[in-house]
């Protein structure tokens, strides 16, 4: 290679160096496109929730929700104060209230086969704080040992009630009247046999009218075996688990027809919803997000709702259970 043609060579290649560099200067001054949002960053947001304090839920496993998925159901948005990691009812009830835009503090303190006077006495230390609201129910017996006699729910009652208001004098209570338990009406061992289906539920709504009278703590008593025995006369649930459950209706009692089942766990949040916000549980509508991850089909949330706010109305005709609109969710909502 000659002198000339090397030195020919090396100004276009400077030239062309230098053209390069100019078109990389001048695109770069350019304004540049956004770039597009990520995944995260277009999820839906959960929105501002209104506080609306602490309630603690006691009582046993027709509140920790035996013989369901409940039972462990969404435990990390509730206390278990005896870190048994149950979410049951009252998980349940932190979620629609969620979606209601309501942001109560939860906590729990249920034991297994219990009534409220082993709570107050064992369980004293870790119940007597200051609760904003409290709901609870006893033994679903009213008595183990003399089955139908209300005296040591009346007393328990009365007991637990006087603690919490020595922690918080305006502290709201209400008694959770249970269901009819199939097991102590249909076999002949039961002690509400050959009496109808819903008898056993009246009886002990009775007895919890009784305690609530004992305690001008108590505002209330909430009737979910009333609510069971609604959706059982107007067709959404099957009465009787020991001849099969007919087609197109539920069983509100699970395999050993004495605890609830699913079902009858999503009514009977549905009713203590109801009753401690004062809305209408209906709102939450078909495509409520517990009972989708729960299973319910859209047309059995549905006409649990419809039960709930009938049965919440017929309990107080005057009052207004009112509408909303319910919020859309993030996957941690």
């Amino acid at each position: 290679m000659n002198l000339k043609f090397f030195l020919m060579v090396s100004r276009v290649v400077s030239t062309w160096s230098l053209a390069v560099a100019f078109v990389g200067t001048a695109l770069s001054a350019q304004p540049q496109p956004k770039a597009p949002p990520r995944a995260a960053d277009s999820a839906a947001v959960a929105p501002a929730l209104k506080p609306m304090g602490s309630v603690l839920f006691i009582g046993n496993s027709f509140l920790f929700g035996s013989g369901s998925p409940l039972r462990y159901y969404r435990a990390d948005t509730v206390v278990d104060l005896n870190g048994t990691g149950f979410g049951g009812v009252p998980a349940l009830f932190k979620s629609f209230t969620t979606q209601a835009g309501l942001d109560f503090s939860v906590s729990q303190e249920t034991v297994s086969g219990q009534g409220l006077d082993h709570h107050i006495a064992e369980k004293a230390g870790v119940i007597g704080r200051p609760w904003d609201r409290v709901v609870m129910l006893g033994f679903s017996l009213l008595n183990r040992n003399k089955p139908g006699d209300p005296a040591l729910l009346i007393q328990s009652v009365k007991q637990v009630a006087e603690l919490l208001r020595s922690k918080n004098p305006q502290v709201d209570i209400r008694l959770i009247a249970t269901w009819s338990r199939a097991d102590q009406v249909y076999p002949a061992t039961g002690h509400w046999h050959g009496k109808p289906i819903e008898q056993m539920a009246l009886d002990i709504r009775a007895a919890y009218d009784l305690a609530a009278r004992g305690s001008p703590a108590i505002r209330g008593v909430i009737p979910v075996g009333e609510a069971w025995n609604r959706a059982m006369k107007t067709g959404v649930a099957d009465p009787n688990p020991y001849d099969g459950i007919e087609f197109g209706k539920v069983s509100l009692w699970t395999y050993d027809h004495y605890h609830g089942s699913t079902y009858g766990y999503y009514l009977e949040a549905l009713m203590i919803f109801g009753e401690l916000t004062g809305l209408d549980p209906r709102s939450l509508g078909k495509n409520e997000r517990a009972g989708f991850e729960l299973g319910l089909s859209p047309g059995q949330v549905t006409a649990l709702q419809q039960v709930a706010f009938d049965e919440l109305s017929a309990q107080k005709p005057n009052r207004k259970l009112e509408t909303f609109t319910p919020a859309v969710l993030g996957k941690k909502g």
